[in-house]
């Protein structure tokens, strides 16, 4: 076959892209197992630093085994679970039919339409005593599922630290929800009022201090207000009586552990 005829150069670019092809599909094979390692481990960051644990070129592996314990709560007793947490996959779970429920629309605030019965928790403890518990939250921005953990002291009330570790909102608006600036006002922000009725609220423009509610309020995000809205609704969703409102009452009584 000539060199220049038009058969050959077919030829050589179906072979060129099968090996192409294939490098990829190797490439993503090997690769696959360090990228998993790489996630996890990020996300134990993220717990970390929710919890105020972070600390500047630690071992985050050994700083997360060494304070962090993973438990399940079910969601419609608002109790401990005592299954084995490893492995487990909370998007997977919330996909499946025989793990998850559906939500109905009319309750589904944070338009997550499903979610998982057993929500994977962590927990900071002193001997027996839970000193802080970090929840994973999740909820619609303006593009994207946000998605997040919110650490609480062991009030159940009181908010140690609030980080998003996923979203696609848009750069400069409602990203600045990873703003160090943004999430320092969160610490010390109270999610209930004496009576624990749930007041946290992210508002459209900035706190008023002077107010007797402020304690319960954050800073909006300047030009994002749907972003700013979904934060206050996914919040507020997970953390009332249809997502871990039930354990959190619970574990301020002391009876997370009751079967």
């Amino acid at each position: 076959m000539a060199k220049d005829s038009i058969g050959k150069t077919i030829g050589v670019t179906l072979a060129l892209c099968a090996v192409c092809s294939l490098l990829v599909v190797a490439s993503t094979i090997v690769l696959k197992p360090a990228q998993e390692r790489n996630k996890l481990l990020a996300t134990k960051g993220k717990i970390l630093e929710a919890a105020g644990l972070l600390q500047e070129n630690a071992d985050v592996e050994q700083l997360f085994d060494q304070h962090i314990t993973a438990r399940f709560v079910d969601l419609e007793t608002g109790r401990f679970n005592d299954q084995d947490t490893k492995g487990f996959d909370d998007r997977r779970a919330a996909k499946d039919p025989a793990t998850s429920m559906a939500i109905p629309a009319e309750k589904d605030k944070a338009k997550i339409q499903r979610k998982a019965k057993l929500q994977k928790v962590y927990l900071v403890k002193e001997g027996e005593q839970i000193k802080t518990v970090i929840l994973p939250v999740y909820g619609k921005g303006l593009w994207s599922t946000m998605y997040a953990f919110v650490a609480l002291e062991g009030d159940a009330n009181t908010v140690k630290g609030l980080v998003f570790y996923e979203h696609g909102e848009t750069p400069g608006l409602g990203g600045e929800v990873e703003n160090s600036l943004w999430k320092s006002q969160w610490p010390g922000k109270k999610l209930f009022d004496n009576d624990f009725n749930l007041q946290v609220e992210v508002l459209k423009g900035r706190v008023d201090k002077n107010r007797p509610d402020a304690i319960h309020k954050v800073d909006g995000l300047g030009g994002a207000t749907l972003t700013t809205r979904g934060v206050t609704t996914l919040i507020r969703y997970w953390l009332g009586e249809e997502g871990f409102g039930p354990f959190l009452t619970n574990l301020r009584k002391g009876e997370a552990n009751n079967v």
